[in-house]
């Protein structure tokens, strides 16, 4: 009794020629979900500017014994007027899955360039604080923060 379905013959350059094609397939989305690093994310959010240091103030523990809830601060020295004001305040990170952490967009009627969150860190890294002040400048401050282990850890032994 002969198979309803044909069968084919594969040779070794058929066998390599798919497994190539696999691969391919395989590496597109990798890089397509590849996450850009600190420096890319800060000059995607300042489009390629000049990000100078100063003028920010990143208040952050940089000891820290559990990354869960980290409570950040971050002041930007600024006189808030209409014509000379802080327009944006980004928070970026070093090793957490997404580098931008968060944004804040601000005018003259905040009364004064302050934002404060809470962020959560996967692990020991620099976290950065990046302002975008009305005169087309970027400003930053940056912070290493180590995360460590909690200090009560049970013994299961």
């Amino acid at each position: 009794m002969q198979s309803p379905l044909p069968t084919a013959c594969l040779n070794r350059r058929d066998i390599v020629i798919g497994a190539a094609a696999g691969l391919l397939i395989l590496a597109v989305p990798r890089r397509a979900l590849a996450r850009p690093s600190l420096d890319e994310a800060m000059q995607a959010f300042s489009g390629g500017q000049p990000i100078n240091d100063g003028r920010v103030k990143l208040d952050i523990p940089p000891i820290l014994e559990n990354g869960n809830a980290v409570g950040v601060t971050v002041d930007v020295e600024s006189p808030m007027t209409a014509e000379d004001h802080v327009r944006r305040i980004a928070l970026f990170n070093e090793k957490n899955p997404q580098a931008d952490i968060a944004v804040f967009h601000l005018g003259p009627r905040s009364g004064r360039a302050r934002v404060a969150t809470r962020i959560r860190l996967a692990t020991s890294q620099t976290v950065v604080a990046v302002a975008e002040l009305t005169d087309g400048s970027y400003w930053s401050s940056r912070v290493n923060v180590i995360v460590t282990l909690a200090a009560c850890i049970e013994d299961l032994s």
